[in-house]
């Protein structure tokens, strides 16, 4: 993880930034805001949702915008507009169905001088699909827990060591994840979308989330405990230097040609064990956790957009606790 530095261009005067599906993501607005003035960066924090009136990041940036569900023909289209419209210089996403088509339309973006924080869609398409993640991992000699599709599993089932965990292919957040006990609860699931069934680890829950600069170097690795969670976030958490996770976050840069920016992947750990069962290619959850230990992502990705070069290290603080709770955004009439 080299030394970062800043190149000769200087701190420009001002930015803008266009976070999309922000949704509840209040607080990576605030760290972005919180860079940009320890950057001395005049940054506006534009956001847009489906329905930004309901949406409490939308609120809280500067201005936001509705755009049409990321699944339609006409999501990255209207994306391109704001952006030209408002002279927007970096977008950010935050959700996994719209990395993959603004990972096809990044160069579109760049056209109009906007820099998209996503990494290349070979990478997207790894880390979309937990089948292929898994078979991804293991092949490339990271741990990870095997991993099947109901069928093959269903085909072979005396050759498993029950209980699986089964969970949607393409899923987040901790929907739909089922522990199943036997080939008949498996048979028994309601699976409208493609699932995957993998072994079930036992152990600690550690998130790791990573920074990947422009040129594809690690430039830090951030674990923490998994304490408590809700609706698949972390609550509760703890920074902790944890040598093989960091081991396994080197191996995953490495492999991940096209990877850049913010990356976060979930490991199990279980005395030397760290097999790893989920990549995402995007911010995480809890990223805010690693902000708050050191590990500023938001101001590196300013730097690369906005500074000509990075100071992103390796430098943050163990023991860092972060307790969740609710709060409210009261919007007048």
């Amino acid at each position: 993880m080299p030394d970062g530095q800043i190149g000769q261009r200087g701190n420009p005067a001002a930015g803008r930034l266009l976070l999309t599906s922000a949704g509840r993501r209040v607080a990576l607005v605030d760290c972005f805001r919180e860079s940009a003035a320890a950057l001395g960066i005049t940054l506006d924090v534009l956001a847009c949702d489906l329905a930004p009136e309901w949406s409490s990041a939308c609120c809280a940036a500067d201005r936001a915008f509705a755009v049409p569900p990321v699944a339609a023909p006409d999501y990255i289209p209207a994306l391109l507009e704001i952006c030209r419209r408002e002279q927007v210089t970096m977008l950010v996403p935050t959700i996994d169905p719209e990395l993959a088509p603004l990972a096809a339309a990044r160069a579109a973006f760049a056209a109009i001088g906007v820099d998209v924080v996503v990494s290349d869609p070979a990478v997207v398409a790894i880390a979309g699909d937990k089948l292929a993640t898994s078979r991804w991992l293991l092949a490339n000699g990271v741990a990870a827990p095997i991993a099947a599709t109901p069928d093959d599993v269903l085909g072979d089932a005396s050759a498993w060591n029950w209980p699986l965990l089964a969970k949607p292919r393409h899923g987040s957040s901790g929907r739909s994840v089922t522990i199943v006990a036997d080939a008949a609860q498996l048979r028994s699931l309601d699976m409208r979308e493609p699932f995957v069934v993998q072994e079930l680890l036992r152990g600690e829950e550690f998130t790791v989330n990573i920074f990947i600069d422009k040129a594809g170097a690690l430039r830090c690795a951030v674990p923490h405990r998994r304490v408590q969670i809700r609706a698949g976030e972390v609550e509760k958490g703890v920074t902790v230097r944890h040598d093989a996770l960091c081991r396994a976050a080197v191996r995953l840069a490495a492999g991940l040609s096209g990877a850049r920016g913010p990356l976060c992947f979930q490991a199990m750990v279980n005395g030397t064990d760290a097999p790893i069962f989920e990549i995402n290619a995007r911010f995480g959850g809890g990223y805010p956790l690693a902000h708050r230990a050191g590990a500023v992502f938001t101001r590196w990705l300013l730097e690369e957009a906005m500074c000509g070069g990075t100071r992103a290290l390796d430098d943050w603080a163990e023991g860092m606790v972060m307790l969740r709770y609710d709060a409210a955004m009261f919007v007048a009439p």
